[in-house]
């Protein structure tokens, strides 16, 4: 099964996480889109609005099946190897998923003030649409 996530390729921090990602998954699981890309996300039915509350994870197999912001990074980490028993802790504890989506959207909402923007977009080696066994022939 195939996940696309739309990042913004011109945080650093997101930047960061996406190549951390990119290293643990080597494109099996997940695909990438920066959401600074508007076509592309316009084939998905995501505007630049929609951009503004924070990343989104695709479904690629069920397309209108969709997490943002906090619930996208749950489904990563959920979808990640071992991943399944850290969240459904996390989830668990009392308090926490508030507290998680509060902080998602602080971080979210001063990311380039705190940890800067990127110069260039940040385009993945494993972009929307493409075969992680072609990726690492080239």
């Amino acid at each position: 099964m195939k996940y696309h996530v739309i990042y913004d390729g011109n945080c650093n921090l997101c930047v960061t996480l996406v190549q951390l990602l990119e290293n643990l998954d080597k494109g099996q699981q997940f695909d990438y889109l920066p959401m600074q890309d508007e076509t592309t996300c316009a084939n998905f039915g995501i505007t630049p609005q929609d951009c503004e509350m924070g990343m989104i994870l695709i479904d690629a197999s069920l397309p209108e099946r969709r997490w943002q912001g906090s619930d996208a990074a749950e489904e990563i980490g959920r979808l990640l190897p071992m991943g399944d028993v850290f969240v459904s802790a996390y989830r668990a504890m009392p308090g926490m998923k508030w507290a998680g989506d509060r902080t998602y959207e602080q971080v979210r909402d001063n990311r380039y003030s705190w940890f800067g923007k990127r110069s260039n977009t940040y385009k993945s080696a494993y972009p929307v649409g493409c075969n992680a066994a072609q990726s690492r022939e080239i």
